[in-house]
């Protein structure tokens, strides 16, 4: 199975630069690069941030714009989001009993879980007790799942970025259900940081996939300050086969030369002075 990993596209009200980018130009060379090249991909999953500013407008945008391209999208929410407005604008849109855009779907026999980590007036995550029995009702009725969300539920080191994971209040009940569930978690993907992070909490591997739109500059010193740059964007794609995952990180904005080489020992050799 294929899975396309997106995320952080923040998209504005058309016209309205982001960060001194056009983020609508960004992603929609992403989901062209998707189409061209893995359409074969399975699921594309968007973890959030679909909008900057959590407007109307940008969220129409969004649906334009997957509406031009026959790809099998979800969508996740972010803390720049605004819940009651992308529903506005999604009202067909899956959620919990709660009102949460907390949903799942079984794909070639692995269950995707979908969570919402958004809070009210915060950039950091939430997921009280409201929604780890969603959370639990699903890791209790599936053996393989993989957990998509916006916000790193665990601390990275990054100190700065760290004052915006999971809230320190809802951390120990997230992380006692992760553990209890261990073994039937595959992996955990995440947005949010705008960087490639990859590790292991409690025995499950994690993943973070950089934005479409500026990338951040991870500094494992500053503790106030999230620095940030117009690097080149990309998105991930995940390869799941036989108990086994592999990651590729796509930079899709590249359009420069690009060398090409053989895989034999000769195509390596530095010449001799005598040929």
């Amino acid at each position: 199975m294929k899975i396309i990993h997106i995320s952080d596209i923040h998209l504005t009200v058309p016209g309205e630069p982001m960060g001194g980018l056009n983020p609508h130009a960004r992603f929609a060379a992403a989901l062209d690069h998707v189409a061209l090249h893995h359409a074969d991909a399975a699921r594309v999953i968007i973890t959030g941030d679909l909008a900057h500013w959590g407007e109307s407008a940008a969220y129409q945008a969004l649906s334009d714009a997957l509406a031009l391209r026959a790809l099998p999208v979800r969508l996740l929410i972010g803390n720049h989001d605004d819940r009651a407005t992308f529903l506005r604008v999604f009202p067909d849109h899956p959620v919990d009993a709660q009102g949460y855009v907390n949903h799942a779907e079984t794909v070639n026999g692995t269950r995707l879980v979908y969570l919402d980590t958004v809070g009210t007036r915060t950039h950091a995550g939430n997921f009280g007790p409201d929604r780890l029995s969603w959370l639990e009702s699903e890791l209790t009725a599936h053996s393989r799942l993989r957990l998509f969300m916006h916000h790193n539920p665990m601390t990275l080191g990054l100190p700065a970025e760290d004052r915006i994971a999971l809230i320190p209040e809802h951390r120990p009940a997230f992380h006692a259900l992760l553990k209890r569930y261990a073994d039937r978690i595959e992996h955990l993907h995440f947005g949010h940081v705008h960087a490639p992070i990859s590790g292991q909490f409690h025995g499950i591997p994690f993943n973070s996939v950089p934005s479409t739109g500026n990338q951040s500059l991870p500094d494992l010193q500053e503790t106030v300050w999230l620095k940030g740059a117009p690097m080149a964007p990309a998105y991930h794609v995940i390869l799941v086969q036989s108990g086994q995952t592999t990651i590729h990180q796509i930079p899709f904005a590249w359009d420069g030369p690009v060398a090409k080489s053989g895989t034999g020992w000769e195509d390596w050799a530095k010449p001799s002075a005598a040929e």
